[in-house]
């Protein structure tokens, strides 16, 4: 399993396939699949029965997961894609967008 450096509460710009240069918050991380599901991104529908939960049933829109190394963070300072480093600041091991060496 690799390290992965998005993480959930992250803005990502998707920078290839069929959704490249949407843009979403982070909702959640799968680290054994590398994927992430963003926000309003890769929509798909979901064909439910009625139930309890749900007695009308119908089309539900929900998000589906996208590969992690589809997407890339975006700079909150230049709002721009970049990559992400860790270096370690003290005793403590940060993030930080390498176009404006910023802490994330």
């Amino acid at each position: 399993m690799i390290k992965l450096k998005i993480k959930t509460g992250d803005i990502v710009r998707v920078i290839a396939g069929d959704h490249k240069g949407a843009e979403g918050k982070v909702l959640r991380v799968d680290r054994e699949k590398n994927k992430a599901i963003v926000e309003g991104v890769n929509m798909v529908s979901k064909h439910t029965k009625p139930s309890a939960k749900s007695p009308q049933g119908g089309i539900v829109k929900k998000e589906a997961s996208i590969q992690v190394s589809n997407i890339s963070l975006i700079d909150p300072k230049t709002k721009e894609t970049t990559r992400v480093g860790i270096r370690i600041e003290g005793d403590k091991k940060v993030r930080f967008s390498k176009k404006s060496n910023q802490v994330l």
